[in-house]
Parts: structure tokens; C-alpha cells; sequence
């Protein structure tokens, strides 16, 4: 017996309880009162039963309920034969794992006390490994114990549980228990001198998958077990968002190329060496079917997910992924000559079949993007080629060719995908694949080809041959309202509705080429009406549009005359997420008569934008501040900031900014209403009261070298004397873009699409 204190739990192996510890006595509870205690996990317990307790008869091979089917359609063909007879668990093993868990939860264990009592329990389990890790209520104790106990004792529960560890995995609660033991080995990674020790654990459960890999792949509890595996041998966590089975906002943005400098940027974070050799052994055992069983791994729900978990690990390693995507799609590592990989006729007929399969159609998406330039070479010519409209139209097919066109390399791939597509625009866009259309117009900016001939395009296909162009914007922003319209001819702007995410997306894509080659689009947006302009600005995917628009290099007048249209409805829209970066980025692009107009407007709104996310950065951004105080020196201090970004771009040029020079000398045919306007509520503004807010008063008196409430005497005497005017310097050169926060996020740390 090993005793640390009163409280530790002595080993009950190849011993017989004579007598309880009274004070596990006196927290005796039986198991079905803890049952209830447990209902907030995330495994269900049988009805009328004790979780795998209950009647063996009644229950499939992993332990969930009878007449269960099968969690994918080809599981079927690898099931999972048990060669492990489920003993029941002895009531007093089931007692002592109680008595363990009422300690644990009065938290009153040290952690030395909890070392030796996790290292006590875990022993217990030797040699019952697979029965106690499998029941449902014993199994959340056996976690606790894991993430609690030593690392040799872990390992050794590892190394212990070896030959059972699939079966384990591929059980309902015992999935949970196999991955807080792969959990728990990665918090010891940070120290080096465990690695061997680990190494050592991980060998010995990955001989045993090896052996019969099949099975834990399409299984839908053993599958994220093994994702887990592979993302421990790499070092890197399976939570991560480049892992993650979803399309993450960065993976749609880097397909659209939207804030992507580059195409192939990939930044999957590795924080520890990780076991290579182990993975590679680990994948090639996985690997290495039969050609049959690889086609049933292709389309399973399961193991598609495994499969894309490896290629994304080994993204960027061309020569074992040269190895790998050969025997995923079932073709040659080589062709005739030994040089390169070669995709067969009639294979390259079954990966276009297969292709149009959910499962599959996904790892062929994840092969494009991981894919060396060679083999996405060979893809595109043997594969795709000729086919792309066709795979276009499918419903899970046209996310792979999305996936093609995003990834092309260069620009005569670009001018095939051009000739089949192009002419077929108008198709995808009544079926619904505007994805395709938005792809091809991104990969066409980003590699600088068929520019003109994308914009011509997507303009006939919205716009018949002899119909004005001046609704194509419009037709855009609502593109399923539009073609879902049986008489095109009669259709009007679509009040109240949501705009299509998928359009607003195409004319984000839009907005990036050179003016002169998207006139029509610029000139349908400038003409909007002012009523359909506010709520382009109010819907969270029209407002990305304007960003868009006043981002790009179209005429300064014309993004003026959008500005206007949303006077009055700047305080508005600075008080929702999404409508503030419009704020913002209509204040960067107008004028300085109609940046007052912006500042007055936000003024009257200011203690509400205080209590929302993003009003107190818009406030400081845009110094409303500052504006309340003093309207003047506000004023000198935006046109001081213009003088010295104008001497910039004389300088060094601006050919990087879409920023454009002089925008705060009011033009001549502007309303001079506006400046009447705007003085009234200045001189309105001056009877305002002043913020009460120190932080504020106290950066704006450190700009002006003016004294603020707190600084001791003698430095108010000495700003006193050095101060010679209450107004700036307008000659003295400042830092360029001083008080920007340029390069950084605004309000969030989210990217927004």
C-alpha cells in the first residue's frame, strides 16, 4: 500500500478488500446516483442500463446501442471483428473508481496526494485495460486519472493498453479515454527529455493499428483517434484551424484571394519537433491496401478525414507527398520512363466518377491544395481537362473544381480554364455555381490574366447583348433573387432582402482590377440610388462591397458621389460591426468637408459607441474627441496629416496605395451647401461639453504640448512658456501616417470575407 497523507487510495491489485477506508466510507455513493452527475458529457448512457453494463446482448461491437447502422456506407466492409471477450466490471472495482471520483470532486487532494492516487488507480486497470476504459461511467474517472497522473505512469498505461487500443478507440466512451491519453502525452512534449519515453509509447500502439488499419480509419469514433495520432507524431495540435474538418473564413479568403499576399502562404503552426519517423511509419502501414480496400477509403465518410489530416501534415514535404497522393488516388508514383507520377486513362475516369462523392470530392480538394506543382500538373492535364463544366454543375464536384482554379499555376492553366468556363458563365450562374465564377475571377487577378475578358464576361452573362449595363451591380448583389426571376426583363431591386454572399464576393474581385478595365461596373455602382445605397451599407456583404469599391482606383469623384448618398446615416452604421469599417473607410476616402460631416455625425452618438466593440477604437481613429474640443485644430491637424502623406507619394510614389492624393481640396463643383452645413453644427458643436474622458484629454494635450489635469506645477509652467499658439504647425514635417494604426486588424482579429 502507497499512502501520501489520509487521503490516498492504496492499490487494490492482486489484493483482497478486507475493509473500506473510512474516509472513502464516508463518501460512498453508489453508481447510479452518479449517474445523473454525468449527463452534461458528452456520451449518452443506454436507456435502462449502465452504460455498457447493461444487457452485452443488446449492444453492437462498439458498445452503442442494437440496430444501430452503420455510421458510414462502407463500413460494412471493414468491420470490426472483436477478438476481446467484454468481461463485466467486478462491483468492488466499480466502488473503488467511485470512492476515487467523490475524492476528486471535494477538491481536497493536493497534487502530490492526486500523482499517487491517479499512479494507485492506473495500475489497478493492468491487464483490464479494454473493460474498464470501455464503461461508460468508469471511463470518465479513468480520464480524470490520465490528465492528473506522472508521465512514466501515463506511458506505462499506454504501453500496457497497446494490444487494446483499438478496440478501445474505436468504442464510445473508451474513444474519450484513448484520446485524454494522447492529449495528456502532448502537454509533456515541452520537455525534451521525454521524447524517448514517448516515442517509445507511440511505437507500441502504432505496431498494433498497423496490423489492421482498416477498421479504426472507417470507424467514426477510432478516425478522430487516429487524426489525433497523426497530429501528435507532427507536433502540432488537431484543434488547429488548418486542420480543422470545416472550411475556415481563411480558407475561403486565401480560395477568393481576398487579404492573401500569396496563394501558397500556409502557416500551419508546428510549437514541437514531433516524431517524424513514427509518422511516416504510421502512414505507410495506413497506406498500404489493396486497391479495392483504397476505393471503399476514398469515398468512406471516416476515413476521407484521416486521409486529408495526413496530406495536410505533410504539406510542403513534395517527396513523401509524391509517394502518398499516388496511392490515394490509386494510380503509378511513376510513369514509363521512371520519372514523375502518371495517371492512367481509365484511372483518371474512375477519380472523375468518384469525384462527384461528398467524401471523396473533399480529399481531392485537400490533394489540389497540398498537391507539388508536378503531379497538379498531371491532375489538371490527365483529369480535368475537358471536363471542368461538367464537374462544375455537380453538386459536390464543383467545390474540387473551385479547389483547381484557385490553385492553377500559371497563366496559360488560366487560359484553358478560361475557354471551357467563360462561355458558360451565364449557366453556372442560373444553377447556382457561383463559387466557379468567383474562383476564376480571383485566380485571374491574382496571376493577371484574361482580366478584361473576365469582366466582359460575367457583364454579358448578368446583361443581355443589347441591355444596359447600369443594373449589373444590382443584379449581383441580389444573384440567386435575379436569376430565380422567370421574367428577367421585369426584374426590380429587391428590398429587404439578403444579399448573396457568393455575389458580393465576385464584385469584392471586381473592385481590384484597374479601373479602366471594369468601367461598367464602376459607373452601375457610382448610379446607384441613395435609398439603395443605404442599405447596401446596412447589409453585412453589401458593406464590403462599398470597402471594396472605395478601396479600389476608380475616380475620386465618383466615390465621393457614393459617400454623400450615405450622409446622414453615418451614426447609424458606426453602431454595427460591420457598418463601422464602412465608416472608416468613407472617412479615408472623402474630403475634409465631409470628414466633419462624419465626425458630427458620430458626436451626436458617441456615448453610445462607447458601449459597443468597436466604437471606442472608431472614436480614436477618427478623434471625435478632439473634433468636440476643437473643431479647428481638428481640422489643421487632418489637413497637417494629408500635406505630409502628399510629400510622401511625391517622394517615394503611392503605386502600393489606392489612396488618392489632394482628397481633402474640396472640388469646385462640389454643393457649397455642404461647407455652410457643416460650419453651422461646428459652431454648435463649440457649446458642447467637453469629454470627461482623462485618457483622451491627456494624449490630445501631449500632441499640442498643452498642460492636462494631473501634471505637477513646474511642468505646467514649462509647457506654458514653450507654448507659443494654440495653433499646429502646418510646415512641421511629421512621422508618415502618424497616429494610424496601419498593418494592424481594427476591431476583431477575425477575418472578414
Amino acid at each position: 500500500m502507497v499512502s501520501v497523507g489520509s487521503k490516498s487510495l492504496p492499490s487494490r491489485r492482486h489484493k483482497t478488500i478486507i475493509e473500506e477506508d473510512n474516509l472513502m466510507g464516508e463518501r460512498e455513493k453508489s453508481s447510479d446516483n452518479r449517474t445523473s452527475s454525468r449527463k452534461g458529457m458528452c456520451r449518452k448512457a443506454q436507456k435502462g442500463s449502465r452504460g455498457f453494463d447493461g444487457d452485452s446482448n443488446k449492444r453492437n461491437q462498439s458498445g452503442g446501442a442494437a440496430n444501430v447502422k452503420p455510421a458510414s456506407k462502407k463500413q460494412s466492409e471493414f468491420e470490426h471483428q472483436n477478438h476481446f471477450v467484454r468481461k463485466e466490471i467486478d462491483p468492488e472495482t466499480s466502488k473503488y473508481f467511485s470512492e476515487i471520483a467523490n475524492l476528486f470532486d471535494s477538491n481536497e487532494v493536493d497534487l502530490e496526494e492526486r500523482s499517487v492516487i491517479c499512479g494507485n488507480a492506473l495500475e489497478e486497470t493492468r491487464g483490464r485495460e479494454y473493460e474498464i476504459a470501455t464503461d461508460y461511467i468508469i471511463s470518465h474517472v479513468l480520464q480524470t486519472l490520465l490528465e492528473g497522473c506522472e508521465l512514466d505512469q501515463l506511458c506505462s498505461f499506454v504501453r500496457n493498453s497497446a494490444t487494446v487500443f483499438p478496440a478501445i478507440a474505436m468504442d464510445r466512451s473508451g474513444s474519450h479515454v484513448a484520446e485524454s491519453a494522447l492529449k495528456s502525452l502532448a502537454t509533456h512534449l515541452e520537455n525534451p527529455d521525454a521524447y524517448s519515453v514517448i516515442e517509445e509509447a507511440l511505437i507500441s500502439i502504432c505496431k498494433v493499428i498497423v496490423d489492421n488499419p482498416l477498421d479504426m480509419m472507417c470507424n467514426c469514433y477510432g478516425s478522430h483517434v487516429l487524426r489525433r495520432l497523426l497530429c501528435l507524431c507532427k507536433g502540432v495540435s488537431l484543434d488547429s484551424p488548418e486542420l480543422h474538418g470545416a472550411k475556415s473564413s481563411k480558407a475561403l479568403a486565401k480560395r477568393m484571394n481576398v487579404k492573401m499576399s500569396q496563394l501558397d502562404e500556409y502557416n500551419l503552426q508546428v510549437p514541437h519537433q514531433g516524431f517524424p519517423d513514427v509518422l511516416k511509419s504510421l502512414l505507410s502501414g495506413l497506406l498500404n491496401c489493396s486497391r479495392e480496400d483504397m476505393k471503399y477509403l476514398q469515398v468512406d465518410q471516416f476515413s476521407s478525414l484521416v486521409l486529408q489530416t495526413a496530406l495536410r501534415l505533410m504539406q510542403k514535404e513534395d517527396e513523401e507527398l509524391l509517394e502518398i497522393i499516388p496511392l490515394v488516388l490509386g494510380c503509378n508514383s511513376t510513369n514509363k520512363n521512371g520519372e514523375g507520377v502518371h495517371i492512367e486513362t481509365d484511372i483518371a475516369k474512375e477519380i472523375l466518377e468518384s469525384m462527384k462523392d461528398n467524401s471523396f470530392s473533399h480529399l481531392v480538394e485537400v490533394i489540389l491544395e497540398v498537391a507539388p506543382e508536378s503531379l497538379y500538373n498531371e491532375m489538371f492535364n490527365k483529369v480535368f481537362k475537358d471536363s471542368l463544366f461538367e464537374l462544375s454543375l455537380d453538386r459536390c464536384a464543383n467545390f474540387v473544381i473551385q479547389a483547381l482554379i484557385s490553385h492553377a499555376r500559371d497563366q496559360e492553366q488560366v487560359g484553358l480554364i478560361w475557354e471551357e468556363l467563360a462561355p458558360r458563365f451565364k449557366d453556372l450562374l442560373e444553377q447556382g455555381k457561383s463559387g466557379v465564377v468567383a474562383s476564376l475571377i480571383a485566380v485571374s487577378q491574382r496571376l493577371q490574366s484574361h482580366e478584361h475578358k473576365c469582366c466582359e464576361a460575367l457583364a454579358g452573362a448578368v446583361c443581355s447583348t443589347n441591355e444596359s449595363r447600369i443594373f449589373i451591380v444590382h443584379r449581383l448583389l441580389f444573384l440567386d433573387n435575379y436569376f430565380g426571376c422567370q421574367d428577367k426583363s421585369s426584374w426590380e431591386w429587391a428590398p429587404g432582402a439578403k444579399m448573396h454572399v457568393m455575389g458580393c464576393l465576385i464584385l469584392q474581385g471586381i473592385f481590384k482590377f484597374s479601373s479602366d478595365l471594369i468601367q461598367p461596373y464602376i459607373k452601375s455602382f457610382a448610379s446607384m440610388k441613395a435609398e439603395h445605397t443605404i442599405e447596401t451599407a446596412k447589409d453585412s456583404s453589401g458593406a464590403r462591397v462599398i470597402e471594396a469599391f472605395l478601396a479600389s482606383n476608380a475616380a475620386t469623384k465618383q466615390k465621393r458621389r457614393l459617400i454623400i448618398k450615405l450622409r446622414g446615416h453615418f451614426s447609424e452604421l458606426s453602431l454595427h460591426t460591420s457598418g463601422s469599417f464602412t465608416v472608416e473607410k468613407c472617412f479615408d476616402a472623402c474630403n475634409l468637408t465631409l470628414r466633419e460631416a462624419i465626425a458630427n455625425e458620430l458626436l451626436d452618438v458617441r456615448a453610445d459607441l462607447l458601449n459597443t466593440k468597436q466604437g471606442p477604437f472608431l472614436l480614436r481613429k477618427l478623434d471625435i474627441d478632439g473634433y468636440a474640443r476643437r473643431p479647428d485644430q481638428w481640422k489643421s491637424r487632418q489637413e497637417a496629416k494629408q500635406s505630409t502623406y502628399n510629400e510622401f507619394c511625391s517622394a517615394f510614389g503611392s503605386g502600393k496605395s489606392n489612396f488618392p492624393k489632394n482628397t481633402f481640396v474640396s472640388d469646385a463643383s462640389e454643393d457649397a451647401s455642404q461647407e455652410m452645413e457643416v460650419t453651422i453644427t461646428r459652431k454648435e458643436n463649440e457649446h458642447r461639453p467637453t469629454s470627461g474622458f482623462k485618457r483622451h484629454r491627456e494624449e490630445h494635450a501631449r500632441d499640442k504640448d498643452e498642460p492636462f489635469a494631473g501634471e505637477k506645477t513646474t511642468k505646467q509652467k514649462k509647457n506654458k512658456t514653450s507654448e507659443a499658439t494654440d495653433k499646429p504647425i502646418t510646415n512641421k514635417k511629421r512621422p508618415f501616417l502618424s497616429g494610424e494604426m496601419t498593418g494592424k486588424n481594427r476591431h476583431t482579429n477575425k477575418l472578414r470575407i
